[in-house]
């Protein structure tokens, strides 16, 4: 395999990826939103270094997401730990810990505002992207590319 023919699955997962930073920066910028509107602009130091902190590490991650790209087993290992793992738990463990507690999510539907559809639509589309992305970049030719960078 040629090193510069990147394989569709490669590119696939590079695009998920992207989209579930995307999601993250979205989701952020609506919990910034809804923090600032509800606190009347209380610690507002404390939100710039959250957002400074987090816009750090998505440069970071898209960084890593960019060496994956161009066949870095590192960077896919690291993307899978980080994001696949870490990431992924961070994800799902405020749900999880919230519907364990006897929580209904037909009461959450009912009791619904706009701040918080926009953010539980996000949190979906960014869990699907990070298992899609996931996937692909364990797919048998994802698998030769990296492979053939080491």
């Amino acid at each position: 395999m040629k090193k510069d023919a990147v394989p569709h699955e490669v590119f696939q997962s590079f695009l998920l990826w992207m989209i579930a930073i995307g999601a993250g920066i979205f989701e952020m910028t609506v919990a910034v939103i809804d923090y600032i509107s509800t606190h009347a602009g209380s610690e507002i130091g404390g939100i710039l270094i959250h957002i400074a902190t987090r816009s750090m590490l998505f440069a970071a991650l898209v960084y890593i997401m960019f060496r994956m790209l161009r066949g870095k087993n590192w960077a896919r290992i690291a993307l899978a730990l980080l994001l696949g793992g870490i990431g992924l738990l961070s994800l799902t463990i405020d749900p999880i810990q919230w519907l364990m507690s006897g929580n209904s999510l037909w009461e959450a539907f009912a009791h619904a505002d706009n701040i918080s559809i926009l953010f539980a639509s996000s949190r979906v589309l960014h869990i699907i992207a990070v298992i899609s992305a996931l996937v692909f970049m364990f797919k048998p030719a994802a698998n030769r590319y990296f492979k053939a960078g080491l």
